[in-house]
């Protein structure tokens, strides 16, 4: 019903930046909050950015200041801007989506399949 897909990933140097893309389609009445979690071999999930439908934003401690999120609604897509990053940066990356798919069913989530970033010297 909902599909999510990431795109972006890939190897950098330290210091370096990169942008992730998370576009969403499918049967969408509204988004409500569209957001980045990642995880590292052997590690939980962690929260990296979240934004809500009113661009109201949150990040994960080790990345404020750094990762910039943001999104685009009339194409369903969130942005993750990230700068200066760091080895410990290096995880899958997933994109996650809290959508009403009618305005008679409440939300759920949906996630992708996540995207490798590796920062590496």
């Amino acid at each position: 019903q909902v599909q999510v897909v990431e795109s972006g990933g890939g190897l950098v140097q330290p210091g370096e930046s990169l942008r992730l893309s998370c576009a969403a389609s499918g049967t969408i009445f509204r988004i409500y909050v569209m957001g980045w979690y990642r995880q590292a071999p052997g590690k939980q999930r962690d929260l990296v950015a979240t934004i809500t439908i009113d661009d109201s934003t949150n990040y994960g401690d080790s990345v404020k200041g750094r990762f910039t999120i943001s999104r685009d609604n009339a194409k369903n897509t969130v942005y993750l801007q990230m700068n200066s990053l760091k080895l410990e940066d290096t995880a899958v990356y997933y994109c996650n989506v809290v959508t009403q798919l009618t305005p008679l069913r409440s939300p759920n989530d949906y996630w992708g399949s996540g995207t490798q970033v590796t920062v590496s010297s």
